[in-house]
């Protein structure tokens, strides 16, 4: 993470030095999801029985059945194609709006102090933020100002919508999980009510009835509602990045003053992360 409150200064005749690009390892996401898991399993320890909260059929029905019941609310192809950008939210950062703003605008005086095509050295640099990397290959292969506006907006809102449905699949998933809990009570108690003259079978069909609620309340809270609130937490962030990506690469098409574009994009950062790059 970059603190963008450390002007990026030049002598005179030199260009400042590249920031650094691309997501970074978050470990609030694991240590949060990890401890959580770990406190309860601690709790389970200290009550002297931690075998009696595993039961096959409850982790069948409310797993198995919240994995089914989500993917017939999407499509399979959805399903698949979100963990991956559900794998990468609970996993790493997303770029910061004020680094975001100290790319464009390297890469802008870079520009401006040599070509267009001189960025073309700086692309393997910039290769961990993918949307600035494809905005700055579109740049330098020629594409119009306007042809290339319009195709930055639509990857933007096109990576929006992918986000947003990854985030319902999440939270779609927290809906159901408690629902498969409840299922598998109602199992478990039928179960147990058939069976009244048969001591032996009381027990487990009332572990199921339990332990269902149980695995169904740890899944919806633990993990899935809270990693859709990060993921949409991410997916603002990054919708900021990309903005600021657009308007930068936009504004070096256009061969626009970069002190400009400066002053455009703290328009838009906040008052902590506006940029002093020429300054």
């Amino acid at each position: 993470m970059v603190n963008t409150s450390q002007t990026q200064t030049t002598q005179r005749g030199q260009s400042p030095s590249r920031p650094q690009s691309g997501p970074s390892f978050d470990y609030a996401t694991l240590a949060g999801v990890v401890g959580a898991f770990l406190i309860v399993s601690i709790a389970m320890i200290l009550g002297g029985s931690p075998g009696s909260f595993f039961n096959l059929p409850a982790i069948l029905i409310v797993v198995g059945g919240t994995f089914l019941v989500t993917t017939t609310s999407f499509t399979w192809d959805e399903v698949t194609k979100a963990q991956k950008t559900m794998l990468r939210a609970a996993l790493y950062h997303a770029e910061t709006p004020g680094n975001a703003a100290l790319q464009v605008l390297f890469l802008a005086d870079q520009a401006r102090r040599n070509s267009i095509l001189s960025l073309q050295k700086h692309l393997k640099d910039i290769q961990n933020s993918g949307f600035l990397h494809r905005a700055t290959e579109m740049l330098v292969d020629g594409i119009t100002p306007e042809q290339l506006e319009a195709i930055l907006e639509q990857q933007v809102l096109a990576t929006q919508h992918r986000h947003q449905r990854s985030a319902n699949i999440l939270r779609r998933a927290g809906e159901v999980a408690p629902a498969m809990g409840l299922i598998g009570t109602l199992v478990g108690l039928v179960q147990m009510l058939s069976n009244l003259e048969d001591p032996s079978t009381i027990g487990p069909s009332m572990a199921v009835a339990l332990l269902t609620t149980f695995y169904g309340a740890i899944l919806s809270n633990m993990v899935f509602h809270p990693l859709a609130a990060k993921l949409e937490r991410i997916s603002q962030t990054e919708a900021i990045v990309n903005q600021i990506y657009t308007i930068g690469i936009c504004s070096v098409s256009k061969q626009e003053n970069p002190r400009r574009l400066e002053i455009m994009l703290n328009t838009i950062l906040s008052p902590e992360q506006r940029v002093n790059y020429f300054d």
